[in-house]
């Protein structure tokens, strides 16, 4: 369902080139959700971002579901959908009139849509508030209408960016819910967060990323097994202490302030 293959970004940084991602490969089969972690600075965002296609790569290519993103960018982003703490909510729509928007934007035929949001709505457990101004709304709230947003168009695959920062026990249940979901349809899940627990939690895969290059990739039992290490916290601080073997963003900034 998603597949990339030889991702590369270089960026030039005050003068100083930078490769946020090295020759990345990995895929994401159906059903399965794939855990990209790493420290700041990893390049899990900028690799985010090619997926998507906000990023054109300057080597390399992601494949979704058939369609490639050099040269199907448009296509690649109607078989995705996108979960993220970064995303808002209109605060004057309802949630039903912002969940109907979001639909009709990915061209989705209204008499789905409507449907698609009842169902949803009950999943999601937001029917009693469909109707509220989506201003009125709790952070926890706030959440699951979101979390039904990337699926008013019921796109293969999911992008889910730090889907439960901010948010209490009860919140991150909601989300975790929520993965179980996409797992029993089917859908393709990419995980990228800072919460490591979770992602031992409900994460099938794993691929570490350190300084744009993936060090490890495997279950949870194929990792412990590479690395010595029992748990994620442990195998990233043994990355992180890592002699780096070319320049990072921390690297450059530390050298201009000795010159200064």
């Amino acid at each position: 369902m998603i597949s990339a293959s030889n991702l590369t970004k270089r960026f030039l940084i005050r003068g100083t080139p930078l490769i946020a991602v090295n020759h990345l490969s990995f895929s994401v089969a159906e059903g399965e959700v794939y855990g990209l972690l790493g420290p700041n600075g990893a390049g899990k965002t900028t690799t985010l971002r090619m997926v998507m296609g906000l990023a054109e790569p300057d080597e390399g290519y992601v494949e979704i579901c058939g369609a490639r993103s050099d040269g199907q960018s448009t296509e690649i982003r109607q078989r995705l959908g996108l979960i993220s703490t970064n995303d808002g909510v209109y605060p004057w729509l309802t949630v039903r009139e912002m969940l109907l928007y979001f639909a009709d934007l990915y061209a989705v035929d209204l008499d789905v849509a409507r449907d698609r949001l009842l169902e949803l709505a009950k999943l999601l457990d937001i029917s009693r508030f469909l109707d509220q101004r989506c201003s009125t709304l709790s952070t926890g709230q706030k959440q699951r209408v979101t979390l039904a947003r990337g699926l008013m168009h019921d796109p293969p695959v999911m992008l889910l960016d730090e889907p439960t920062r901010g948010l209490d026990v009860v919140g991150s249940q909601t989300v975790f819910r929520f993965i179980d979901l996409l797992k029993e349809r089917g859908k393709s899940v990419l995980l990228s967060t800072h919460r490591l627990d979770e992602a031992e939690r409900v994460c099938d895969r794993f691929g570490l990323l350190h300084r744009g290059n993936l060090q490890h990739e495997g279950t949870l039992a194929q990792l412990q097994q590479s690395t010595g290490k029992e748990h994620l916290v442990d195998m990233f601080i043994a990355l992180l202490n890592q002699p780096p073997n070319q320049p990072t963003l921390t690297s450059i900034s530390q050298a201009e302030s000795t010159t200064e």
